[in-house]
């Protein structure tokens, strides 16, 4: 009986030995097969494997074809998933790796974007704004003949009303703390825009949020 037990026991460890060993991860896989199953989660709604399919296929392919069109639809369903710098990462991946004339302004255009979209969700932040607003004055100055230039001085503007408005906020909360000089100091800036066809008008309780909407 006990020469039976044993056997029993080892052929339970082998069953599950071979059960494990079909769950190895996946290798050494043709760069068309993986950009199918980058294409696959994400129609799942699956990023993260998407990602690492996506990291295999760089890894395992470097130099395929495929991997300019896979950067890209990281990048875009990243930003249609409000995760912003994760979008970012893919569009920087793409720029230093693809970027050329033919595509620069389209993809500078995509990052000023996702940075802009990032707005319209919470924990936004100063730092963020003032940067956005120096990508967007770039863009703006140096892609005149983009055919995107219209969208991203619409962006501009918004986000020039939008750093007024925030300004003007942080100038309150530091009157109602009776701190002068602070107050006077995001107050001034508060009627630093450029331009004198946008007017600044006492936000709603959700002001910020509603300028991205």
């Amino acid at each position: 009986m006990k020469t039976v037990g044993k056997l029993a026991t080892l052929a339970i460890a082998i069953f599950l030995f071979a059960g494990c060993s079909d769950k190895q991860p996946e290798s050494n896989k043709p760069a068309l097969y993986w950009y199918q199953q980058i294409v696959a989660s994400i129609n799942r709604f699956d990023l993260d494997s998407a990602g690492d399919y996506y990291s295999s296929l760089k890894s395992e392919h470097f130099r395929s074809p495929l991997i300019p069109e896979a950067t890209l639809i990281m990048a875009i369903n990243h930003m249609e998933n409000e995760e912003y710098l994760l979008a970012n990462f893919y569009l920087d991946e793409y720029i230093k790796r693809f970027g050329n004339s033919d595509n620069i302004e389209f993809i500078r255009f995509l990052k000023l974007k996702a940075n802009y979209m990032a707005f319209s969700v919470p924990n936004r932040d100063q730092k963020l704004l003032l940067d956005t607003i120096d990508r967007a004055k770039d863009y703006t100055s140096t892609m005149k003949s983009s055919v995107f230039i219209y969208h991203a001085d619409s962006i501009l503007g918004t986000l020039k009303v939008a750093n007024a408005n925030m300004n003007q906020e942080i100038a309150k909360l530091y009157k109602k703390k009776e701190k002068e000089k602070a107050y006077q100091l995001y107050n001034q800036r508060s009627e630093m825009i450029d331009d004198e066809s946008i007017e600044i008008e006492d936000p709603d309780v959700f002001w910020l949020r509603a300028l991205f909407e």
